[in-house]
């Protein structure tokens, strides 16, 4: 009688242990998504511009076309952070300049090295794949205004060159 005691207190704690662990994925899940919240509230109270998706799909960043990012790059009122997050392993690419580099490898480890969680932040990469995983990754870190730039390098309208034409 003991036994059967004993191995029904077991159950309940193990049933215990499994409901506290889903509470705290609840808990987990409610804070990532009034972190996304208060990222959409501080970019409508910044009279900046958020895509629907942004809100009807919770998405946590915003992608920027590469003419955007350009456009926001090139004006000297704007206040922002450029972070190139193109691989280690990545060669030939043109340095974006004024931009802050920080391979996607390292990124889990140095994200700290950019300087304000509040402060706009776009991101490009070598193709835009690498840039859309280090938005999620700055999300779940606490920085607000991240914003992905669709396309990457290839894309990145300063590393075009002017065509010329030559008449014979």
């Amino acid at each position: 009688m003991d036994l059967k005691i004993f191995q029904m207190l077991d159950l309940i704690n193990s049933r215990l242990a499994n409901i506290e662990k889903n509470i705290a994925r609840i808990d987990e899940k409610m804070d990532f998504s009034i972190a996304i919240q208060r990222n959409h509230l501080l970019r409508v109270k910044n009279g900046e511009e958020i895509d629907d998706a942004m809100i009807l799909y919770g998405r946590p960043y915003n992608d920027l076309s590469p003419s955007k990012a350009y456009d926001i790059f090139q004006n000297p009122d704007m206040d922002f952070i450029l972070l190139d997050v193109s691989s280690k392993t990545t060669v030939g690419l043109p340095n974006i300049e004024g931009s802050v580099h920080i391979p996607i490898e390292d990124l889990e480890k140095r994200y700290s090295e950019i300087p304000s969680k509040i402060t706009p932040i776009m991101i490009v990469s070598e193709n835009g794949l690498g840039s859309i995983i280090a938005c999620e990754l700055l999300i779940k870190k606490g920085y607000f205004n991240v914003n992905n730039v669709s396309g990457g390098h290839e894309y990145w309208p300063g590393h075009r060159k002017e065509k010329t034409i030559d008449v014979a």
